[in-house]
């Protein structure tokens, strides 16, 4: 189980925000990438960035702070990066600057010909980030709820060639309520292509659920709010989710 630490970035700081609400954020380093090495040090094999003046402008936004952090985790672990992705322009150049996966969300759902265009132009480099409520899908930063159900769009963009899904229960995310489970699990289990839980991790009880269903499919799981409140120590969570798996 991999405990992916997340940096979002908002006006170049690493911050969190409370259900995607970009007027509640909270700052904890005005230095994402000393942020991004302190991470790798105490552990962390994969790092998950969002840019959330991308995800509102529909493009890059953050980019010299996503460069430094790529300076500094070099080529130790793989980078992926959410937020603004729109284009397949874009999408090679974060490639060429380091970046191992770039997450493409509110396109995906919109814009399904870009999808399947960059899953055949960038194979094995693509994730799908799907946000959702109810089992519903959510677009534009959360602000909107669509009538696609998240099994249904999760299996055909699987048949695409997508690497892997993140999925986010956007009424737990920032507010350390738990992860969805059973929603989780439900996607796993319908899909063959690994998923990423995402929204609410708050406790050492999340790390030992999450780790009795990996072998569903659940390949990691995001780790935002939790780690950087001190409410859950990620090198501890970490070190657990490989016991459980020994």
């Amino acid at each position: 189980m991999l405990l992916i630490p997340a940096i979002d970035l908002k006006d170049g700081q690493c911050v969190r925000l409370k259900q995607g609400d970009m007027d509640q954020s909270t700052v904890f380093s005005e230095d994402p990438a000393a942020m991004a090495r302190s991470w790798v040090d105490k552990g962390a094999r994969r790092l998950h960035l969002v840019d959330l003046n991308g995800a509102f402008a529909g493009k890059p936004q953050n980019l010299p702070a996503i460069k430094a952090i790529l300076q500094a985790v070099g080529d130790e672990i793989p980078v992926q990066l959410g937020g603004g992705i729109r284009d397949l322009d874009t999408i090679e150049r974060y490639l060429d600057a380091g970046l191992r996966y770039v997450i493409i969300g509110t396109a995906a759902v919109k814009n399904p010909g870009f999808l399947k265009d960059a899953c055949t132009a960038f194979g094995g480099h693509v994730i799908v980030g799907l946000d959702a409520k109810d089992g519903k899908i959510a677009t534009d930063g959360w602000s909107k709820l669509t009538g696609h159900e998240v099994v249904d769009l999760a299996k055909k963009f699987e048949d695409w060639g997508v690497e892997s899904i993140v999925y986010t229960d956007i009424g737990r995310d920032g507010m350390l309520s738990g992860i969805n489970i059973e929603a989780t699990v439900k996607l796993a289990q319908a899909l063959s292509i690994p998923v990423i839980a995402s929204g609410g991790l708050s406790s050492m009880a999340d790390i030992d659920a999450l780790c009795a269903v990996e072998d569903e499919g659940v390949e990691g799981v995001i780790a935002g709010r939790a780690i950087y409140s001190g409410d859950l120590d990620f090198a501890a969570a970490q070190a657990r989710a490989d016991e459980l798996r020994t």
